[in-house]
């Protein structure tokens, strides 16, 4: 990648974690994800990244949310967005994560690239928040990438540590993985990577040799100063409600769109293009929507 190249900009509509105690804008019901949708599309946004919820907001794995929600964004959006369906989880097993990829057909579908510990700390008690091991061995990330490619999906690669980067070259040489990769960048969770320009850097020079995509993603409040690093490093950028409740200023987003109108702006203040939603399907590898 390089300066040249457009820029794709990804929002992560909704996580698994946060609520709508965190932030009043999550969206829960297929409704709120489709006006969320767009507000992303008319931001600039052309890729999204999607963990399904049930109407009450409990995190959901099942086909007929996933569908749902995909159905509502494709009727207000159209083709104006990539959709993106994460297959990150615990205790899911890979054949119910296959079937809602098999039964949705998204584009694009996430794909963790390895395993870690997984945790939040905090300084005030000096203790962990919540922690846990993030189990993603390399059977599973096999069985997963097999169902890809018979689906005509295209992996998304979330490397939440140099090793994870390093990862990529054998499935490649297995044949499992086909180039252009498209690799993400997931940078502040503990356990992982640590937030940081130097370390983004790293992350991009142990990508396999070749003309490759990769962003950022920013966890937590680090998110703007990772937007600003890859923008000047010639990367692509995620944000979202997933990632990040809080705009550069410390104000809670009302929406993902405001997010993305941030990262749109800072896109443009640092000379780089912001990629059409074609442009983005070039970059990424995409050769046609897989949607059924």
């Amino acid at each position: 990648m390089s300066l040249e190249d457009p820029v794709v900009i990804t929002c992560a509509i909704s996580g698994a974690i946060a609520n709508r105690e965190q932030c009043p804008a999550i969206p829960y019901t297929p409704e709120e994800y489709a006006a969320e949708a767009r507000r992303i599309v008319d931001e600039g946004g052309v890729h999204i990244h999607i963990h399904a919820r049930r109407p009450d907001g409990t995190p959901s794995y099942e086909v007929e949310d996933f569908l749902a929600i995909r159905d509502a964004i494709t009727a207000e959006v159209g083709d104006a967005a990539i959709i993106n369906f994460s297959t990150g989880t615990i205790g899911v097993s890979v054949a119910k994560r296959i079937a809602y990829l098999e039964a949705g057909r998204p584009e694009v579908a996430a794909l963790n690239m390895g395993s870690m510990n997984y945790a939040k700390y905090s300084r005030k008690r000096r203790d962990f928040v919540f922690k846990f091991v993030f189990a993603n061995p390399f059977d599973e990330i096999i069985e997963l990438l097999q169902a890809m490619r018979r689906l005509g999906i295209k992996p998304e690669h979330e490397c939440f540590d140099v090793g994870h980067v390093g990862s990529l070259e054998p499935l490649l040489d297995m044949g499992v993985l086909e180039p252009p990769l498209h690799a993400d960048f997931v940078m502040g969770v503990l356990g992982g990577i640590p937030a940081s320009a130097r370390n983004l850097a790293a992350m991009a020079d142990n990508l396999p040799e070749g003309h490759h995509h990769w962003g950022v993603i920013g966890i937590g409040r680090a998110q703007w100063m990772l937007v600003a690093a890859a923008l000047t490093l010639g990367g692509s950028i995620r944000v979202g409600l997933e990632d990040n409740l809080y705009l550069p200023s410390g104000e809670m987003a009302r929406s993902n769109g405001s997010l993305i109108a941030k990262a749109h702006q800072m896109t443009e203040d640092a000379g780089r293009k912001p990629a059409t939603v074609e442009e983005a399907r070039a970059l990424l590898g995409i050769k046609a929507p897989a949607r059924a």
